[in-house]
Protein backbone atom coordinates (compact mmCIF):
# COMPACT_ATOMS: atom_id res chain seq x y z
CA UNK A 1 0.00 0.00 0.00
CA UNK A 2 1.45 3.38 -0.97
CA UNK A 3 1.83 6.24 1.51
CA UNK A 4 -1.12 8.23 0.13
CA UNK A 5 -3.56 5.34 0.36
CA UNK A 6 -2.29 4.43 3.82
CA UNK A 7 -2.90 8.01 4.99
CA UNK A 8 -6.47 7.96 3.68
CA UNK A 9 -7.19 4.54 5.18
CA UNK A 10 -5.88 5.63 8.59
CA UNK A 11 -8.04 8.78 8.57
CA UNK A 12 -11.16 6.90 7.43
CA UNK A 13 -10.59 4.12 9.98
CA UNK A 14 -10.32 6.67 12.77
CA UNK A 15 -13.54 8.34 11.61
CA UNK A 16 -15.57 5.13 11.20
CA UNK A 17 -13.83 3.46 14.15
CA UNK A 18 -13.25 0.49 11.85
CA UNK A 19 -11.55 -0.15 8.52
CA UNK A 20 -13.60 1.17 5.54
CA UNK A 21 -15.08 -1.32 3.08
CA UNK A 22 -13.69 0.39 -0.02
CA UNK A 23 -11.33 3.21 -1.00
CA UNK A 24 -11.38 4.17 -4.69
CA UNK A 25 -9.17 6.76 -6.36
CA UNK A 26 -11.20 9.29 -8.37
CA UNK A 27 -10.10 10.86 -11.68
CA UNK A 28 -7.64 13.68 -11.08
CA UNK A 29 -8.46 17.24 -12.11
CA UNK A 30 -5.95 19.89 -13.16
CA UNK A 31 -4.55 20.29 -9.63
CA UNK A 32 -2.16 18.14 -7.60
CA UNK A 33 -4.91 17.18 -5.16
CA UNK A 34 -5.97 13.54 -5.14
CA UNK A 35 -9.53 12.52 -4.33
CA UNK A 36 -10.86 9.19 -3.07
CA UNK A 37 -14.37 7.85 -2.55
CA UNK A 38 -14.46 6.04 0.80
CA UNK A 39 -17.33 3.65 1.56
CA UNK A 40 -18.37 2.04 4.82
CA UNK A 41 -21.68 0.25 4.72
CA UNK A 42 -24.24 2.65 3.26
CA UNK A 43 -22.07 5.70 3.97
CA UNK A 44 -20.00 7.29 1.21
CA UNK A 45 -17.49 10.09 1.85
CA UNK A 46 -14.89 11.97 -0.18
CA UNK A 47 -11.29 12.02 1.05
CA UNK A 48 -8.79 14.59 -0.16
CA UNK A 49 -5.01 14.17 -0.08
CA UNK A 50 -3.03 17.35 -0.68
CA UNK A 51 0.50 18.22 0.41
CA UNK A 52 -0.32 21.95 0.16
CA UNK A 53 -1.40 22.40 3.77
CA UNK A 54 -2.14 26.11 3.37
CA UNK A 55 -4.59 25.31 0.56
CA UNK A 56 -6.24 22.67 2.75
CA UNK A 57 -6.55 25.11 5.64
CA UNK A 58 -8.13 27.73 3.40
CA UNK A 59 -10.69 25.28 1.99
CA UNK A 60 -11.55 23.97 5.44
CA UNK A 61 -11.93 27.49 6.88
CA UNK A 62 -14.13 28.64 4.00
CA UNK A 63 -16.24 25.47 4.20
CA UNK A 64 -16.84 25.70 7.93
CA UNK A 65 -17.70 29.40 7.60
CA UNK A 66 -20.16 28.74 4.76
CA UNK A 67 -21.81 25.84 6.61
CA UNK A 68 -22.39 28.12 9.60
CA UNK A 69 -24.33 30.35 7.21
CA UNK A 70 -26.35 27.37 5.94
CA UNK A 71 -24.84 27.57 2.45
CA UNK A 72 -24.65 24.80 -0.16
CA UNK A 73 -21.17 23.35 0.38
CA UNK A 74 -20.05 19.97 1.79
CA UNK A 75 -19.39 19.39 5.48
CA UNK A 76 -15.82 18.83 6.69
CA UNK A 77 -16.00 15.67 8.80
CA UNK A 78 -12.42 14.97 9.85
CA UNK A 79 -8.81 15.96 9.22
CA UNK A 80 -5.62 14.09 10.00
CA UNK A 81 -2.95 15.36 12.39
CA UNK A 82 -0.56 16.57 9.70
CA UNK A 83 -3.25 18.52 7.81
CA UNK A 84 -2.58 16.82 4.47
CA UNK A 85 -5.83 14.82 4.36
CA UNK A 86 -9.46 15.46 5.23
CA UNK A 87 -12.90 13.91 4.83
CA UNK A 88 -15.99 15.67 3.50
CA UNK A 89 -19.53 14.71 2.58
CA UNK A 90 -20.01 13.06 -0.80
CA UNK A 91 -21.99 15.23 -3.23
CA UNK A 92 -22.01 12.56 -5.93
CA UNK A 93 -20.57 12.53 -9.44
CA UNK A 94 -23.06 14.60 -11.42
CA UNK A 95 -21.80 18.10 -12.19
CA UNK A 96 -23.76 20.79 -14.00
CA UNK A 97 -21.36 20.46 -16.94
CA UNK A 98 -22.05 16.71 -17.20
CA UNK A 99 -25.79 17.39 -17.13
CA UNK A 100 -25.43 19.97 -19.91
CA UNK A 101 -23.36 17.56 -22.03
CA UNK A 102 -25.79 14.66 -21.59
CA UNK A 103 -29.11 16.54 -21.79
CA UNK A 104 -28.28 19.46 -24.08
CA UNK A 105 -29.65 23.00 -23.98
CA UNK A 106 -33.07 22.17 -22.58
CA UNK A 107 -35.42 24.29 -20.51
CA UNK A 108 -34.66 22.12 -17.48
CA UNK A 109 -30.91 22.59 -17.86
CA UNK A 110 -31.35 26.35 -18.24
CA UNK A 111 -33.28 26.36 -14.97
CA UNK A 112 -30.41 24.49 -13.28
CA UNK A 113 -28.06 27.26 -14.42
CA UNK A 114 -30.48 29.87 -13.02
CA UNK A 115 -30.73 27.95 -9.73
CA UNK A 116 -26.93 27.78 -9.53
CA UNK A 117 -26.63 31.54 -10.03
CA UNK A 118 -29.28 32.18 -7.37
CA UNK A 119 -27.33 29.95 -4.98
CA UNK A 120 -24.15 31.79 -5.94
CA UNK A 121 -25.69 35.18 -5.11
CA UNK A 122 -26.66 33.87 -1.67
CA UNK A 123 -23.17 32.48 -1.06
CA UNK A 124 -21.45 35.66 -2.21
CA UNK A 125 -23.39 37.92 0.17
CA UNK A 126 -23.96 35.63 3.16
CA UNK A 127 -20.50 34.10 2.83
CA UNK A 128 -18.94 37.56 2.93
CA UNK A 129 -20.57 38.37 6.26
CA UNK A 130 -18.08 37.71 9.04
CA UNK A 131 -15.48 36.25 6.66
CA UNK A 132 -11.86 36.61 7.81
CA UNK A 133 -10.08 37.17 4.50
CA UNK A 134 -6.66 36.78 6.08
CA UNK A 135 -7.29 33.07 5.55
CA UNK A 136 -7.21 33.48 1.75
CA UNK A 137 -4.74 31.37 -0.15
CA UNK A 138 -3.25 34.29 -2.10
CA UNK A 139 -4.51 37.88 -2.11
CA UNK A 140 -7.26 38.92 0.24
CA UNK A 141 -9.03 40.92 -2.49
CA UNK A 142 -9.36 40.78 -6.25
CA UNK A 143 -8.24 44.35 -6.83
CA UNK A 144 -6.14 46.26 -9.32
CA UNK A 145 -3.06 44.09 -8.88
CA UNK A 146 -5.00 40.87 -9.55
CA UNK A 147 -6.69 42.36 -12.62
CA UNK A 148 -3.34 43.51 -13.99
CA UNK A 149 -1.94 40.04 -13.33
CA UNK A 150 -4.68 38.42 -15.44
CA UNK A 151 -4.19 40.92 -18.26
CA UNK A 152 -0.41 40.44 -18.27
CA UNK A 153 -0.91 36.66 -18.24
CA UNK A 154 -2.77 37.05 -21.54
CA UNK A 155 -0.08 39.39 -22.88
CA UNK A 156 2.91 37.17 -22.14
CA UNK A 157 1.46 33.73 -22.87
CA UNK A 158 -0.76 34.47 -25.85
CA UNK A 159 -0.49 37.93 -27.38
CA UNK A 160 3.32 38.03 -27.50
CA UNK A 161 3.47 34.56 -29.08
CA UNK A 162 1.76 36.01 -32.17
CA UNK A 163 4.85 38.18 -32.79
CA UNK A 164 2.78 41.07 -34.12
CA UNK A 165 3.69 44.73 -33.51
CA UNK A 166 1.78 46.84 -31.00
CA UNK A 167 2.51 49.79 -28.71
CA UNK A 168 3.52 48.04 -25.49
CA UNK A 169 3.47 51.14 -23.28
CA UNK A 170 0.11 52.30 -24.64
CA UNK A 171 -1.32 48.85 -23.95
CA UNK A 172 -0.06 48.89 -20.35
CA UNK A 173 -1.59 52.36 -19.92
CA UNK A 174 -4.93 51.01 -21.15
CA UNK A 175 -4.59 48.03 -18.80
CA UNK A 176 -4.11 50.46 -15.90
CA UNK A 177 -7.19 52.47 -16.91
CA UNK A 178 -9.34 49.34 -17.18
CA UNK A 179 -8.11 47.99 -13.85
CA UNK A 180 -8.89 51.30 -12.12
CA UNK A 181 -12.37 51.36 -13.69
CA UNK A 182 -13.21 47.83 -12.57
CA UNK A 183 -11.91 48.16 -9.01
CA UNK A 184 -14.15 51.14 -8.29
CA UNK A 185 -17.27 49.05 -7.82
CA UNK A 186 -20.05 49.54 -5.32
CA UNK A 187 -20.34 45.85 -4.52
CA UNK A 188 -17.63 43.56 -3.19
CA UNK A 189 -18.50 40.22 -1.65
CA UNK A 190 -16.98 36.75 -1.56
CA UNK A 191 -15.64 35.93 -5.03
CA UNK A 192 -15.43 32.25 -5.94
CA UNK A 193 -12.69 33.00 -8.54
CA UNK A 194 -13.23 29.77 -10.53
CA UNK A 195 -17.00 29.54 -10.69
CA UNK A 196 -17.91 27.25 -13.58
CA UNK A 197 -20.26 24.38 -14.30
CA UNK A 198 -17.77 21.62 -13.50
CA UNK A 199 -17.45 23.01 -9.94
CA UNK A 200 -21.21 22.80 -9.40
CA UNK A 201 -22.48 19.42 -8.24
CA UNK A 202 -26.14 18.45 -8.52
CA UNK A 203 -27.53 16.50 -5.59
CA UNK A 204 -31.27 15.84 -5.25
CA UNK A 205 -31.79 18.34 -8.07
CA UNK A 206 -30.08 21.20 -6.22
CA UNK A 207 -26.69 22.86 -6.85
CA UNK A 208 -23.81 22.44 -4.40
CA UNK A 209 -20.39 24.06 -4.74
CA UNK A 210 -16.85 22.68 -4.57
CA UNK A 211 -13.30 23.97 -5.29
CA UNK A 212 -13.64 27.50 -3.91
CA UNK A 213 -10.29 27.52 -2.08
CA UNK A 214 -8.98 30.20 -4.45
CA UNK A 215 -11.70 32.62 -3.34
CA UNK A 216 -11.22 36.17 -2.08
CA UNK A 217 -13.18 39.40 -1.71
CA UNK A 218 -14.12 40.95 -5.04
CA UNK A 219 -16.74 42.04 -7.55
CA UNK A 220 -19.60 39.53 -7.82
CA UNK A 221 -19.77 40.03 -11.61
CA UNK A 222 -16.50 38.12 -12.06
CA UNK A 223 -18.05 34.81 -10.94
CA UNK A 224 -21.04 35.26 -13.24
CA UNK A 225 -18.73 36.01 -16.15
CA UNK A 226 -16.72 32.86 -15.38
CA UNK A 227 -19.82 30.68 -15.54
CA UNK A 228 -21.76 32.17 -18.43
CA UNK A 229 -18.76 32.63 -20.72
CA UNK A 230 -17.09 29.28 -20.05
CA UNK A 231 -15.89 28.20 -23.50
CA UNK A 232 -16.70 24.54 -22.99
CA UNK A 233 -20.29 25.31 -21.96
CA UNK A 234 -20.79 27.36 -25.15
CA UNK A 235 -24.00 29.04 -23.96
CA UNK A 236 -26.02 31.02 -26.48
CA UNK A 237 -26.27 34.81 -26.27
CA UNK A 238 -29.94 34.44 -25.35
CA UNK A 239 -29.07 32.16 -22.43
CA UNK A 240 -26.29 34.47 -21.26
CA UNK A 241 -28.59 37.50 -21.33
CA UNK A 242 -31.50 35.75 -19.60
CA UNK A 243 -29.32 34.12 -16.96
CA UNK A 244 -27.46 37.35 -16.17
CA UNK A 245 -30.81 39.11 -15.66
CA UNK A 246 -31.94 36.23 -13.46
CA UNK A 247 -28.73 36.56 -11.43
CA UNK A 248 -29.27 40.31 -10.89
CA UNK A 249 -32.80 39.55 -9.68
CA UNK A 250 -31.39 37.01 -7.21
CA UNK A 251 -28.61 39.30 -5.98
CA UNK A 252 -31.05 42.18 -5.49
CA UNK A 253 -32.91 40.07 -2.91
CA UNK A 254 -29.80 40.05 -0.71
CA UNK A 255 -28.96 43.76 -1.02
CA UNK A 256 -30.25 46.50 1.32
CA UNK A 257 -31.39 48.60 -1.67
CA UNK A 258 -31.91 47.96 -5.41
CA UNK A 259 -28.73 48.05 -7.50
CA UNK A 260 -28.05 50.42 -10.39
CA UNK A 261 -28.34 47.79 -13.09
CA UNK A 262 -26.81 49.88 -15.86
CA UNK A 263 -23.55 50.43 -13.95
CA UNK A 264 -23.56 46.84 -12.70
CA UNK A 265 -23.99 45.55 -16.27
CA UNK A 266 -21.25 47.75 -17.74
CA UNK A 267 -18.75 46.53 -15.16
CA UNK A 268 -19.93 42.96 -15.73
CA UNK A 269 -18.82 43.21 -19.37
CA UNK A 270 -15.43 44.44 -18.20
CA UNK A 271 -15.06 41.35 -16.03
CA UNK A 272 -16.23 39.15 -18.89
CA UNK A 273 -13.34 40.48 -20.94
CA UNK A 274 -10.86 39.94 -18.10
CA UNK A 275 -12.03 36.34 -17.74
CA UNK A 276 -11.90 35.63 -21.49
CA UNK A 277 -8.35 36.95 -21.70
CA UNK A 278 -7.24 35.07 -18.57
CA UNK A 279 -8.55 31.85 -20.13
CA UNK A 280 -6.70 32.58 -23.39
CA UNK A 281 -3.53 33.14 -21.40
CA UNK A 282 -4.02 29.79 -19.64
CA UNK A 283 -4.64 28.01 -22.95
CA UNK A 284 -1.55 29.68 -24.39
CA UNK A 285 0.63 28.61 -21.46
CA UNK A 286 -0.67 25.03 -21.34
CA UNK A 287 -0.88 24.64 -25.11
CA UNK A 288 1.86 26.74 -26.71
CA UNK A 289 4.47 26.38 -23.96
CA UNK A 290 3.67 23.02 -22.34
CA UNK A 291 2.45 21.56 -25.68
CA UNK A 292 -0.67 19.95 -24.25
CA UNK A 293 -2.98 19.01 -27.10
CA UNK A 294 -6.27 19.57 -25.25
CA UNK A 295 -5.44 23.20 -24.55
CA UNK A 296 -4.21 23.83 -28.10
CA UNK A 297 -7.52 22.49 -29.40
CA UNK A 298 -9.39 24.85 -27.04
CA UNK A 299 -7.70 28.02 -28.36
CA UNK A 300 -9.94 28.51 -31.46
CA UNK A 301 -13.08 28.05 -29.32
CA UNK A 302 -11.85 30.71 -26.89
CA UNK A 303 -10.96 33.04 -29.80
CA UNK A 304 -14.44 32.74 -31.31
CA UNK A 305 -15.93 33.45 -27.89
CA UNK A 306 -13.76 36.57 -27.60
CA UNK A 307 -14.53 37.63 -31.18
CA UNK A 308 -18.27 37.62 -30.51
CA UNK A 309 -17.75 39.67 -27.36
CA UNK A 310 -15.51 42.26 -29.06
CA UNK A 311 -18.03 42.73 -31.88
CA UNK A 312 -21.18 42.83 -29.77
CA UNK A 313 -20.50 44.10 -26.25
CA UNK A 314 -19.36 47.57 -25.05
CA UNK A 315 -16.49 47.88 -22.59
CA UNK A 316 -17.67 51.10 -20.96
CA UNK A 317 -14.25 52.79 -21.10
CA UNK A 318 -12.05 54.21 -23.88
CA UNK A 319 -8.91 52.06 -24.38
CA UNK A 320 -7.73 52.60 -28.00
CA UNK A 321 -4.55 50.46 -28.02
CA UNK A 322 -6.28 47.67 -26.14
CA UNK A 323 -9.04 47.77 -28.74
CA UNK A 324 -6.51 47.45 -31.57
CA UNK A 325 -4.90 44.47 -29.86
CA UNK A 326 -8.26 42.76 -29.37
CA UNK A 327 -9.20 43.27 -33.02
CA UNK A 328 -5.85 41.75 -34.02
CA UNK A 329 -6.31 38.72 -31.78
CA UNK A 330 -9.80 37.92 -33.11
CA UNK A 331 -8.97 38.56 -36.77
CA UNK A 332 -9.78 35.76 -39.20
CA UNK A 333 -6.08 35.27 -39.88
CA UNK A 334 -5.27 34.53 -36.22
CA UNK A 335 -8.34 32.31 -35.72
CA UNK A 336 -7.48 30.30 -38.84
CA UNK A 337 -3.90 29.92 -37.59
CA UNK A 338 -5.14 28.04 -34.51
CA UNK A 339 -8.03 26.19 -36.16
CA UNK A 340 -7.03 22.65 -37.22
CA UNK A 341 -8.09 21.16 -40.54
CA UNK A 342 -11.42 19.34 -40.32
CA UNK A 343 -12.46 16.21 -42.19
CA UNK A 344 -15.72 16.79 -44.05
CA UNK A 345 -18.36 14.16 -44.73
CA UNK A 346 -16.69 13.32 -48.06
CA UNK A 347 -13.14 13.24 -46.71
CA UNK A 348 -11.38 10.06 -47.93
CA UNK A 349 -8.99 9.81 -44.96
CA UNK A 350 -9.36 6.94 -42.49
CA UNK A 351 -6.85 6.52 -39.65
CA UNK A 352 -6.24 2.89 -38.63
CA UNK A 353 -5.04 2.63 -35.03
CA UNK A 354 -3.75 -0.65 -33.60
CA UNK A 355 -2.52 -1.96 -30.27
CA UNK A 356 -0.28 -5.01 -30.30
CA UNK A 357 2.18 -7.11 -28.29
CA UNK A 358 5.83 -6.95 -29.30
CA UNK A 359 6.29 -10.46 -27.89
CA UNK A 360 3.20 -12.22 -29.28
CA UNK A 361 2.26 -10.36 -32.47
CA UNK A 362 5.14 -8.29 -33.75
CA UNK A 363 4.62 -5.18 -35.84
CA UNK A 364 1.22 -4.90 -37.58
CA UNK A 365 1.41 -5.12 -41.36
CA UNK A 366 0.08 -2.34 -43.56
CA UNK A 367 -1.30 -3.94 -46.69
CA UNK A 368 -2.17 -0.67 -48.40
CA UNK A 369 -0.29 0.50 -51.46
CA UNK A 370 1.39 3.44 -49.75
CA UNK A 371 2.41 1.69 -46.50
CA UNK A 372 4.08 3.66 -43.73
CA UNK A 373 2.67 5.37 -40.69
CA UNK A 374 3.85 5.24 -37.08
CA UNK A 375 4.88 2.65 -34.49
CA UNK A 376 5.14 3.86 -30.88
CA UNK A 377 6.71 1.77 -28.12
CA UNK A 378 4.79 2.13 -24.83
CA UNK A 379 7.13 -0.10 -22.79
CA UNK A 380 8.79 2.90 -21.16
CA UNK A 381 5.55 3.56 -19.26
CA UNK A 382 4.96 1.88 -15.88
CA UNK A 383 3.02 -1.33 -16.60
CA UNK A 384 -0.38 -1.76 -14.87
CA UNK A 385 -0.11 -5.48 -15.71
CA UNK A 386 2.37 -5.84 -12.85
CA UNK A 387 -0.36 -4.93 -10.36
CA UNK A 388 -2.40 -7.98 -9.41
CA UNK A 389 -5.80 -6.25 -9.43
CA UNK A 390 -5.27 -4.99 -13.00
CA UNK A 391 -3.94 -8.20 -14.59
CA UNK A 392 -7.34 -9.31 -15.89
CA UNK A 393 -8.36 -5.82 -16.96
CA UNK A 394 -7.36 -3.88 -20.07
CA UNK A 395 -6.54 -0.31 -21.08
CA UNK A 396 -10.25 0.25 -21.66
CA UNK A 397 -11.22 -0.37 -18.02
CA UNK A 398 -11.74 2.64 -15.78
CA UNK A 399 -9.37 1.51 -13.02
CA UNK A 400 -6.52 0.96 -15.49
CA UNK A 401 -7.28 4.29 -17.17
CA UNK A 402 -7.04 6.07 -13.80
CA UNK A 403 -3.77 4.29 -13.01
CA UNK A 404 -2.19 5.27 -16.33
CA UNK A 405 -3.40 8.87 -16.17
CA UNK A 406 -2.53 9.52 -12.55
CA UNK A 407 0.42 7.32 -11.66
CA UNK A 408 2.49 7.08 -14.86
CA UNK A 409 4.01 9.31 -17.54
CA UNK A 410 1.42 8.21 -20.09
CA UNK A 411 -0.11 11.74 -20.38
CA UNK A 412 3.28 13.25 -21.28
CA UNK A 413 3.95 10.38 -23.69
CA UNK A 414 0.65 10.91 -25.52
CA UNK A 415 1.07 14.68 -25.69
CA UNK A 416 4.29 14.06 -27.63
CA UNK A 417 2.59 11.44 -29.80
CA UNK A 418 -0.21 13.85 -30.66
CA UNK A 419 2.28 16.56 -31.64
CA UNK A 420 3.90 14.18 -34.13
CA UNK A 421 0.75 12.52 -35.47
CA UNK A 422 -1.16 15.78 -35.90
CA UNK A 423 1.38 17.02 -38.46
CA UNK A 424 0.66 14.11 -40.78
CA UNK A 425 -3.10 14.10 -40.21
CA UNK A 426 -3.37 17.77 -41.16
CA UNK A 427 -1.19 17.25 -44.23
CA UNK A 428 -3.12 14.13 -45.29
CA UNK A 429 -6.45 15.96 -44.94
CA UNK A 430 -5.22 18.88 -47.05
CA UNK A 431 -3.82 16.57 -49.76
CA UNK A 432 -6.79 14.20 -49.91
CA UNK A 433 -4.93 11.07 -48.79
CA UNK A 434 -7.02 8.03 -47.90
CA UNK A 435 -5.12 6.09 -45.24
CA UNK A 436 -2.80 6.51 -42.24
CA UNK A 437 -1.76 3.78 -39.80
CA UNK A 438 -0.74 4.39 -36.16
CA UNK A 439 0.45 1.48 -34.00
CA UNK A 440 1.10 1.21 -30.27
CA UNK A 441 3.01 -1.73 -28.88
CA UNK A 442 3.72 -2.93 -25.35
CA UNK A 443 4.69 -6.19 -23.68
CA UNK A 444 1.29 -7.88 -23.60
CA UNK A 445 -0.78 -5.65 -25.87
CA UNK A 446 -3.43 -5.38 -23.14
CA UNK A 447 -2.94 -2.27 -21.01
CA UNK A 448 -0.62 0.54 -22.13
CA UNK A 449 -0.92 0.09 -25.89
CA UNK A 450 -4.70 -0.38 -25.68
CA UNK A 451 -5.14 2.81 -23.68
CA UNK A 452 -2.85 4.76 -26.04
CA UNK A 453 -4.73 3.52 -29.11
CA UNK A 454 -8.14 4.41 -27.65
CA UNK A 455 -7.03 7.87 -26.55
CA UNK A 456 -5.37 8.63 -29.88
CA UNK A 457 -8.56 7.71 -31.74
CA UNK A 458 -10.56 9.92 -29.39
CA UNK A 459 -8.13 12.81 -29.88
CA UNK A 460 -8.26 12.61 -33.69
CA UNK A 461 -12.05 12.34 -33.78
CA UNK A 462 -12.47 15.33 -31.49
CA UNK A 463 -9.86 17.55 -33.13
CA UNK A 464 -10.19 16.67 -36.81
CA UNK A 465 -13.57 14.85 -37.07
CA UNK A 466 -11.65 12.18 -38.95
CA UNK A 467 -12.78 8.56 -39.36
CA UNK A 468 -10.87 6.10 -37.18
CA UNK A 469 -10.74 2.30 -37.03
CA UNK A 470 -9.31 0.80 -33.83
CA UNK A 471 -8.10 -2.79 -33.61
CA UNK A 472 -6.61 -4.44 -30.51
CA UNK A 473 -4.68 -7.21 -32.23
CA UNK A 474 -3.83 -9.23 -29.13
CA UNK A 475 -7.31 -9.10 -27.56
CA UNK A 476 -7.93 -12.84 -27.92
CA UNK A 477 -4.88 -13.49 -25.73
CA UNK A 478 -5.72 -11.08 -22.92
CA UNK A 479 -5.71 -12.53 -19.39
CA UNK A 480 -9.41 -12.65 -18.48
Amino acid sequence: MDKTLATIEALASAYFKTKPDEIKLLPQSGSDRRYFRVKHGETSLIATYNLNIQENNTFIYFTNHFRQQGLSVPDILATNETGIAYLQTDLGDQSLMMTLESNGYTTQVKQLFADSLATLAELQVKGDAGMDYTNCLTAKEFGKQAIMSDLLYFKYYFLDTLQRPYDKQALIDDYEALANYLTHTEYKFFMFRDFQSRNIMLKDGKPWFIDYQGGMKGAPQYDVASMLWQARANLSDEWKTDLFTSYMDSLDKHLPSPMNREIFKNQYYGYVLIRLLQVLGAYGFRGLFERKAHFLASIPIALLNLKWFVENRPLGIHTPEFRKVLELVVSNEIIEKFTPAQAGEKSPLTVYINSFSFIKNGYPEDESENGGGFVFDCRGILNPGRVEVYKKQSGRDRDVVDFLEQQTKMPEFLHSVFDIVDINVEDYLNRGFERLMINFGCTGGQHRSVYAAEQTARHLRNKYKVKTVVDHINEDNWKK
